[in-house]
């Protein structure tokens, strides 16, 4: 019979592991890992307010994406068109990059897997005597190295031409030249902080849903198990 099992600890944990794997996907598949220099938007468009020159726009780069000004559109307030500039993996602009593309899509998927396994922890604690929520912490950690490795690695790509084309001449391995960081970056750093104290937090869960608590309420029958 299925004992659910809830206790602050092991909650916590579960909707940590879920916003930790959304945000690593989310931050992967951005284009705002560089915002490059600013540039004009061209003596096309009419002047702005008050007959002063166009605001400029900054493009932005991601790992397999990118984000620059729709011609077509520049008119509109919303004048930018983002997509993908990568057909395929051996199209993107470095090979560090593809690299960390790997690196973070491996990590990322294992984040996901254990993220959907979370749910199910409030009734299954364990499969082969051994405790998800153990085996999850384990996994997270491998997570994690995947990665650091990653985000090691991306900077070493800021001297292939594409970013040179967006961050100007002085951009090269660990030195963005005239781009700065977009929120992307800053998020997958987050997340991989986040990812490793998800994997020690994991162990907290394990201990919450094993205590004597928990064991006396399911010998007194009970399928439902709330505690703080």
């Amino acid at each position: 019979m299925c004992h659910v099992i809830v206790t602050c600890r092991s909650m916590l944990w579960t909707l940590l592991s879920i916003v930790v794997a959304f945000a690593e996907l989310i931050a992967f598949m951005s284009a705002d890992w560089l915002i490059g220099k600013a540039r004009s938007r061209g003596g096309a468009e009419p002047a702005g307010p008050g007959g002063g020159s166009p605001e400029p726009y900054h493009p932005t780069l991601g790992i397999y994406a990118r984000c620059i000004r729709n011609p077509g559109m520049q008119h509109f307030q919303r004048d930018t068109l983002c997509g993908p500039y990568a057909e395929s993996f051996g199209e993107i602009a470095s090979g560090f990059w593809q690299a960390t593309a790997i690196f973070l899509a491996v990590g990322i998927f294992i984040l996901c897997m254990v993220a959907l396994v979370s749910v199910f922890t409030m009734c299954v604690q364990s499969i082969m005597k051994k405790s998800i929520f153990n085996v999850c912490g384990l996994l997270q950690g491998i997570a994690g190295l995947f990665l650091i490795l990653g985000l090691i690695l991306y900077p070493a790509g800021w001297g292939c031409q594409k970013a040179i084309d967006y961050c100007g001449h002085y951009a090269s391995a660990y030195k963005p030249g005239d781009c700065s960081l977009g929120w992307a970056f800053y998020t997958a750093i987050g997340g991989t902080v986040l990812t490793f104290i998800c994997a020690v937090f994991s162990a907290q869960a394990e201990i919450a849903t094993s205590s004597d608590k928990v064991q006396e309420e399911i010998e007194e029958g009970k399928n439902l198990i709330c505690l703080l």
